[in-house]
């Protein structure tokens, strides 16, 4: 666990760096007093509350649940008034009146992310296959940049959540969506494409023939990984979106169990989402197998419990985005500050890699190791994505939202879903052998073939399913 402890410092040092930057650059800035000053200004304020809380118990407090809490109704999340000494002088109004680029509508950045992520999720499985993912710092790299599943699975905990962080911190009852309506915006967005994809698996690839209506049945219904011997070519890496499927089913539970933080009380929604995503670290460590609670032939590591941390994640920055600007939105208000959170972010998934730390390649881990790379990789995916939810509204970003990633971005669904029949392909398409060491002539091939196959999924196959299916 040393190792581990060491690549957490490794992380948290990227952290520091953003911090001391971002309060450096504050200061300069006329934003933040100088360190002394603000220590001092804390124990006056200290001293000053205690005093006052001693006269008069029954004294006014702001609600726990910050500015937002006592809001009117449909006023949003993300707007609110700039203290007076934190104004602009220029222009009258303080930095903290601009929300957080994350806390409602679409926010281009993450669709460029989610382009690289699923690029990622493909160089892994080319370097598999073309034995490019061990030997090497670079090969080991490219073995786990599988670990951009979890940066999916942030993206999507986080946008799910969201609506529903706000309508808590709104202080309005129920849920901020019909249950019935989510899930069928999630089996239209998935399930039509996916159907396709596994029919094209089974059919084109002469060693899918063999597969009885059982495996059909597993596969086209997401379930694949519940049962033994569920890998399929073609669909290996549908088990990710398997998870994911669990994860939809289950969110409407979860936002029924926490309806009630709400207002003063969704102080407690950041501690409950943080306690459910540690029982994901702490699951696949508990010996299911031994005391029989699951079949010996079923994987605990690709079960949903085992991938908490990746959702709760994106949770919890829906829940810092949705809430007045606080700490941590300081910390990603300057460019300098970002790419701190980025190189700490890189940090956490190259400590993955390090021999001696983790196995390399794609070898089962025990279980202390799996859930050491699995809370790394949840970290990584909390500190790829803050920079771009908690940076001021209207941050530019101006790669992640060129028009080539956010094309990607756009298409990386069926990027994701295709890729590993375009890789089928490009081995016969080069003339190169299964194994062969020529991972910089099968992967150009396989990003080439993916892409098109991903920006065709999307024009004449998702969206028209889409279409023709809202409509009823």
């Amino acid at each position: 666990m040393r190792s581990v402890a060491a690549a957490l410092i490794v992380v948290a040092g990227g952290a520091v760096v953003a911090g001391v930057s971002a309060r450096r650059e504050a200061v300069a800035a006329g934003d933040a007093e100088p360190l002394a000053a603000t220590v001092r200004t804390a124990v006056t304020t200290a001293r000053e509350t205690v005093r006052r809380r001693i006269r008069s118990r029954s004294a006014a407090a702001v609600p726990a649940g910050g500015p937002d809490a006592a809001a009117p109704e449909g006023s949003g999340p993300a707007s609110y008034p700039a203290p007076p000494d934190r104004a602009d002088p220029g222009t009258g109004t303080g930095t903290a009146s601009r929300g957080l680029a994350g806390a409602r509508g679409f926010v281009p950045a993450l669709e460029g992310i989610r382009g690289l992520a699923a690029v990622g999720v493909l160089t892994t499985h080319v370097a598999f296959v073309t034995r490019a993912s061990t030997g090497s710092p670079v090969k080991r790299l490219f073995g786990r940049l599988d670990l951009a599943v979890a940066v999916f699975f942030a993206k999507s905990g986080f946008l799910l959540w969201r609506s529903h962080a706000a309508h808590a911190r709104r202080d309005e009852p129920g849920t901020a969506r019909p249950t019935r309506e989510y899930l069928r915006s999630r089996l239209v967005r998935i399930m039509p494409a996916y159907s396709v994809l596994v029919a094209a698996a089974m059919l084109l690839l002469e060693q899918n023939h063999v597969n009885g209506p059982d495996s059909w049945i597993a596969n086209l219904t997401l379930t694949q990984i519940y049962t033994s011997n569920f890998l399929v070519a073609g669909l290996t890496h549908a088990w990710s979106l398997a998870v994911e499927m669990a994860y939809y089913l289950a969110f409407p539970l979860l936002w029924t169990a926490m309806k009630d933080l709400r207002g003063d009380a969704a102080r407690w929604r950041i501690p409950a989402i943080a306690a459910f995503g540690a029982s994901g670290l702490v699951f696949p460590m508990l010996p299911w197998h031994a005391l029989g609670l699951l079949p010996a032939d079923v994987n605990v590591q690709i079960l949903p419990p085992s991938f908490t941390a990746w959702f709760a994640a994106g949770m919890l920055l829906a829940e810092v985005a949705t809430a007045p600007p606080g700490t941590l939105a300081r910390l990603c208000r300057d460019q300098l500050s970002r790419w701190g959170w980025w190189v700490a972010g890189g940090a956490a998934l190259v400590a993955t890699t390090v021999p001696g730390w983790f196995t390399e390649g794609f070898v089962h881990p025990g279980p202390i190791e799996f859930a050491a790379r699995t809370g790394l990789a949840g970290t990584m995916a909390f500190l790829v994505l803050a920079p771009v939810v908690l940076a001021p509204e209207g941050t530019r970003f101006p790669l992640l939202e060129s028009r080539p990633l956010q094309k990607v971005g756009t298409w990386s669904y069926g990027v994701f879903l295709w890729h590993q029949l375009v890789l089928h392909a490009a081995f016969p398409l080069t003339r190169t052998r299964l194994w062969d060491r020529r991972m910089a002539v099968i992967w150009p091939v396989t990003v080439a073939g993916s892409l098109a196959a991903g920006a065709a999924s999307h024009h004449w196959l998702e969206e028209p399913a889409r279409r023709a299916l809202e409509r009823r």
